[in-house]
């Protein structure tokens, strides 16, 4: 079957125990499951990427020559207006947006 259909074994095996499961329900066995936990939003918005761009964008603090992720973690963490983010939340967000540090 498994061959046939172009699926693994374990696929064929696993949906024949859960349509015993369900008492040969057919929509039930097909049908996905309902989550568990509903999924975290995000604490990175819109808004939140624009502040930490134009932090990251501004000029680094006395004593350092740049801005580094770290650098920056610990400025995000002073700011009010912005959600406390590990650096490298801070990396990605800056990666996605093409941003580099220089």
């Amino acid at each position: 079957i498994a061959e046939r259909v172009g699926v693994s074994c374990d696929s064929v095996r696993l949906i024949s125990k859960r349509y015993a499961e369900t008492g040969g329900d057919v929509w039930a066995t097909v049908a996905r499951k309902e989550r568990a936990l509903p999924p975290v939003p995000s604490s990175v918005t819109g808004e939140v990427e624009a502040r930490l761009i134009a932090l990251a964008c501004s000029k680094p603090p006395k004593g350092h020559a740049r801005w580094s992720l770290r650098l920056l973690e610990k400025h995000v963490a002073l700011a009010e207006d912005i959600p406390d983010l590990d650096h490298s939340t801070i990396g990605r967000v800056l990666k996605k947006r093409n941003c580099a540090l220089t």
